[in-house]
């Protein structure tokens, strides 16, 4: 049975991913929990799991810094498929508790950055404290106070007996965020393909963006992703993180990472993989 990592602990929306990945393609899989995004790319690394799942994206927030950092700089792991969620914000509380009656709140930062309309609105006085994870959340409050809720999935809520005082507190509705599996290998082609890459540079200098653009431009590969990240190294050096249409296989898509391979110091191929086209992420 294959084993899949993914980003703990039980009731995170990592593994809510996990779950409607398992319950959409049927498969079976052994579920492996680790406490950190890094920690499941490595455990893929080391072969205690064949795959890991992680969060990459979020509509409001932005990409996952760590995720990003640690296929760049720490792993040779590969991006093998993605899955996007929609995100739904629960307020979770012991039993009876009062939406009045809430003192405390206990979430992670980007879950209480989602629903800042509802607790100003709502809880504007309350403290609000901080944890790891949505799930650690959640878990949390079973040692603390009967005035205090966590932010967190609705799985959570089950999996710790507790009850969801307002569901779906988020403050946009549209809130997603997009999951990666990574693996040790390149799928094939399937024709509704991705490819993920990197781009080091030789040196900074006027021009360095437009002509790694410009192999895209010419050849009419539709890019889906841009983004610069610090390249770890001195102030002002940073690499560029292109996600395009296209297998690497494809002809035009290995033609212009070979092109690029001569203009800068390194091409660092992320992954190559099935695009998303769950259309029920849209409801």
């Amino acid at each position: 049975m294959k084993k899949i990592a993914y980003l703990g602990p039980q009731g995170t929306f990592t593994e809510e991913a996990l779950l409607k990945f398992l319950e959409m393609t049927r498969e079976e899989a052994e579920e492996i929990s680790f406490p950190t995004v890094r920690e499941v790319i490595k455990g893929v690394d080391r072969g205690e799991a064949d795959e890991g799942l992680v969060p990459i994206e979020n509509s409001i927030e932005g990409s996952v810094n760590e995720t990003q950092d640690v296929l760049t700089f720490e792993s040779e792991a590969k991006i093998v498929r993605e899955i996007t969620i929609p995100i739904r914000h629960n307020l979770i509380g012991k039993k009876d508790l009062k939406l009045e009656n809430i003192k405390k709140i206990v979430s992670h930062p980007h879950a209480t950055a989602q629903c800042r309309n509802f607790l100003s609105s709502k809880l504007p006085n309350v403290e609000i404290i901080a944890a790891n994870s949505t799930a650690e959340a959640v878990r949390k409050i079973l040692e603390m106070d009967n005035d205090v809720a966590a932010i967190g999935t609705k799985i959570a809520a089950q999996l710790y007996n507790l009850e969801v005082v307002v569901e779906n507190i988020e403050d946009n509705k549209e809130n997603k965020t997009r999951f990666v599996f990574v693996g040790n290998y390149i799928p094939p082609k399937t024709g509704y393909d991705k490819t993920s890459i990197v781009c080091f540079l030789k040196e900074d200098r006027p021009g360095s963006l437009y002509n790694i653009l410009k192999e895209f431009a010419e050849r009419e590969i539709n890019l889906t992703r841009l983004e610069s990240r610090p390249a770890k190294k001195d102030l002002g050096d940073y690499v560029f993180m292109i996600d395009m249409e296209g297998h690497v296989h494809d002809a035009k898509v290995f033609s212009a990472l070979e092109a690029l391979r001569k203009k800068v110091y390194m091409v660092k191929i992320l992954g190559s993989y099935p695009r998303w086209k769950n259309s029920s992420t849209n409801k």
